[in-house]
């Protein structure tokens, strides 16, 4: 569990920074004063020329790669619920790299993902116990314990 754990940190850490340059790169084309097949083609124009949009898709893309990797490895009812603690990845990113003010509403938000996600955890820590287990001493059990 250790090495799956290891592994969705640094996938979320490289997810994190990935959000974070595709809003920084977004910001830079700015919005479209309208929505014309015209404009449409210019932005994305930009978009695909854009350092911060493309490293930012390139980090995505490393994301997804390592996702698939976990999901073959562990339970998706593990492993997606996990991935909510990118939020606070996410936030800490936004607000060193983009210099963004964060309220303490919203990283009470994040702490109540990452409460849920800890449970969410704990849940597949006792999962992997079986109820059954013999005595560590090798003794039998007794008939009332079976």
């Amino acid at each position: 569990m250790t090495k799956i754990l290891l592994i969705l940190i640094l996938a979320l850490s490289v997810e994190a920074v990935g959000v974070v340059y595709l809003s920084k790169g977004l910001k830079q084309i700015g919005e479209p004063p309208n929505l014309s097949p015209r404009e449409i083609g210019r932005i994305l124009a930009k978009g695909a020329t854009n350092g911060s949009i493309l490293f930012g898709v390139a980090l995505e893309a490393a994301f997804f790669g390592a996702l698939l990797y976990l999901l073959s490895q562990r339970d998706v009812s593990l492993i997606w619920p996990l991935t909510s603690l990118g939020f606070l990845i996410t936030a800490i990113s936004a607000k060193f790299i983009l210099k963004e003010e964060i309220t303490g509403w919203r990283w009470a938000g994040v702490a109540l993902i990452v409460l849920g996600a800890t449970l969410v955890s704990y849940s597949e820590k006792a999962k992997s116990k079986p109820p059954d287990a013999a005595p560590a001493n090798g003794a039998p059990r007794s008939e009332s314990a079976r």
